[in-house]
């Protein structure tokens, strides 16, 4: 399948702090893992295009929601306050960014581990978690796992998780894990609450703070108002928007504009 580059810029969305199980291959390819596929994804300049290896039936099942092909990203864009001059250009920056569709419980895990830690840090831990109980993925010549379920990571042992580099965060993860196992939380059915409930419902849960809980709003349920404030957030906020972000200018988008700001923040100061 060619996807036109116009639509979408994989070498940023790996770059942009939202997945952390897509990464660039030695040969430029780009590899992903989502619910327990593998899609191996080329840049064809010959036809400014990136070629999704994958049948078209697949692309449609599974790669056009998970990339949220069917938003109009220009449409947003255009939203931008022509006045608010840091903004576009972040927008300018990261065009080609695109809010994935993705799998709430791993990006509760994904989130509890990311709390103080670098991005090359989190893809390390969360592969080691998934090589430690995840599922191998059949039919491909590398030896790829699946995310863990909560089935999987609850029969862990906290000095098992340890193994995988989370620190203090072992317990966290366990915590969250059982709390999915014996249905305290049931990730699919809080889908059903408003924003405000949802989030609340995250916070319930052991070791979820404001800016876990944003991310995974944003990211695991695509609600796109979510607005998560990490240091590089925080930094933009202070430096730009002192007097707080306009959101209610962006009603139904402030989350897509989070990650235009933040993916300009941190490669303007320097990737971490």
């Amino acid at each position: 399948m060619l996807i036109p580059k116009r639509n979408i810029n994989i070498e940023k969305i790996a770059e942009s702090g939202q997945c952390f199980r897509m990464t660039k291959n030695s040969d430029g390819s780009y590899g992903l893992i989502h619910n327990g596929r593998y899609l191996r994804i080329l840049t064809r300049d010959d036809k400014d295009a990136y070629e999704f290896i994958c049948d078209k039936k697949t692309y449609e099942d599974v790669w056009r929601r998970y990339f949220d092909m069917d938003t109009d990203y220009g449409i947003i864009e255009d939203m931008a306050d022509p006045e608010d001059d840091y903004l576009r250009n972040a927008i300018e920056y990261g065009r080609g960014i695109r809010i994935l569709r993705q799998d709430a419980w791993e990006m509760l895990i994904s989130f509890i581990i990311s709390q103080r830690k670098s991005i090359p840090a989190i893809r390390t831990s969360i592969e080691k978690i998934c090589r430690l109980c995840g599922t191998r993925i059949e039919g491909e010549k590398e030896e790829l796992y699946a995310f863990p379920t909560p089935q999987q990571i609850d029969a862990l042992t906290e000095e098992e998780l340890l193994t995988c580099s989370v620190g203090y965060r072992g317990k966290y993860i366990k915590a969250a894990a059982q709390a999915v196992v014996s249905k305290e939380i049931e990730l699919e059915k809080i889908n059903e609450c408003d924003d405000m409930s949802l989030k609340d419902n995250l916070l319930r849960i052991y070791g979820v703070g404001e800016k876990v809980a944003g991310c995974i709003m944003l990211f695991g349920y695509h609600r796109l108002d979510a607005f998560p404030v990490d240091v590089w957030i925080k930094r933009a906020m202070d430096e730009q928007y002192p007097n707080g972000f306009p959101h209610h200018k962006y009603r139904g988008c402030s989350g897509i504009m989070q990650q235009y700001i933040f993916f300009y923040i941190r490669h303007t100061y320097g990737r971490v």
